[in-house]
């Protein structure tokens, strides 16, 4: 009564006239008399029906065969396999009530293989010891299952970012250009004057042509300040990304524990209480105050409220960022991440305006105008409201909001 397709017939004569389960119709076919039917455990039938032994003997199931492969019948000759299967039958008409562990799989046996988790002496009481053990492993398995899952897709997620946030490192790490320009130039004031927009000097090092791009407007001295406080914000973001880097490999050896703990629990308390509190955040674990969005390899970042808006403006960005914000109504502060020698290109700016534009309160409408402007001409006046911010500069485009 414990299989998916048990069910109670009651028979007048014989035919079927009533089933306890209605939805298993093919039933209702079924005639008394040829229910019945005998096993020839002859020498004789065991020797004709040699080359299809399981059809002949049709009431052995795969684990009886299971049992019969585990001691290499089929190698056997037939003298030897004739003796193993009236030793099978004499264990199955004496049998033992047995609940097995067997591949991680609980299986009701009358024959003993596998790991053995319970024996009983009674049938109905060792079918209901197995369906109760069945329904409480069952329940296990699958909530290792969900928490396998969640767990393998942060892994998988978590060596991603490593990965990325590595090769930036890297990157920045050997990107020595900016305090090199600086003192490059220091080193020829002489040589240069305000006004000129750019200038090729020879490489301390290697005594390559070096050509840097100058700020006309800025004297020699100010040109070279420009590049070191590049070169320190650079620093800054190193450190940034080091701190990062470091938190992401202890979340990955957490949920690389986590994994190995929820392979060992064997109890579903274990698992609700060990295993999925392992993947929650610790409160004192501060979140960004940004959602971050990546096109054509330019990083983009959406302030979450009001508060991150400020976070995400006045600590986050740098002077050098692209700022966007939709025109004359709430919402997200957008920033696009400034990329050393590059321009911003233009279908960067767009997407990022679409995203400002969808952050706010004109979501719905088919155009919205976006304020674009470096971050340097954003600035924040003392007891404004959190997010309110100032624009002394910028310029105004026109795009679809969407997400």
């Amino acid at each position: 009564m414990h299989g998916n397709r048990s069910n109670v017939l009651l028979f007048w004569g014989e035919q079927v006239i009533h089933i306890f389960r209605n939805h298993q119709v093919v039933d209702k076919e079924i005639i008394l008399s040829n229910l019945d039917r005998r096993i020839d455990w002859s020498r004789e039938a065991f020797d004709l029906n040699k080359p299809n032994l399981s059809a002949h003997y049709f009431t052995f199931g795969k684990w009886v065969w299971h049992w019969l492969e585990e001691r290499n019948f089929k190698s056997k000759d037939p003298e030897e396999q004739w003796i193993e299967l009236n030793q099978l039958k004499s264990n199955l008409e004496n049998p033992e009530y047995l609940i097995i562990n067997y591949e991680d799989n609980l299986i009701f046996s009358l024959l003993s293989f596998g790991k053995i988790v319970r024996k009983l002496n009674e049938p109905i009481e060792a079918i209901n010891e197995f369906f109760y053990s069945y329904t409480v492993a069952n329940a296990l398995r699958s909530e290792k299952v969900i928490i396998r899952k969640q767990l393998t897709d942060q892994l998988k997620s978590g060596k991603n970012y490593l990965a990325k946030s590595q090769k930036k490192l890297n990157e920045l790490l050997k990107d020595e250009h900016y305090k090199l320009w600086g003192d490059l130039i220091m080193a020829h004031m002489h040589e240069l004057k305000t006004g000129m927009e750019k200038i090729q000097l020879n490489n301390f090092y290697d005594n390559s042509k070096v050509e840097i791009q100058l700020k006309k407007e800025l004297n020699p001295q100010k040109n070279a300040e420009v590049f070191y406080r590049k070169a320190k914000n650079k620093e800054i973001e190193i450190e940034q990304l080091k701190a990062a880097v470091e938190r992401k490999k202890e979340e990955i050896e957490k949920w690389n524990y986590a994994l190995q703990a929820l392979e060992k629990a064997d109890e579903i308390k274990d698992v609700r209480k060990n295993i999925a509190t392992s993947l929650k955040k610790k409160p004192s674990e501060k979140s960004l105050p940004y959602f971050e969005f990546e096109h054509h390899g330019y990083k983009i970042w959406v302030g979450k409220n009001a508060i991150s808006n400020d976070q995400l403006t006045l600590k986050y960005a740098y002077k050098e960022d692209l700022w966007l914000h939709a025109k004359d109504v709430p919402g997200s502060h957008v920033v696009i991440k400034h990329q050393s020698g590059k321009p911003f290109p233009k279908d960067v700016i767009e997407r990022a305006a679409q995203l400002a534009a969808y952050n706010s309160k004109r979501k719905t409408e088919t155009l919205c105008p976006v304020a674009v402007t470096p971050k340097k001409y954003v600035r924040k006046r003392k007891g404004d409201p959190a997010g309110t911010v100032v624009i002394e500069k910028e310029d105004v485009i026109l795009v679809e909001p969407k997400l």
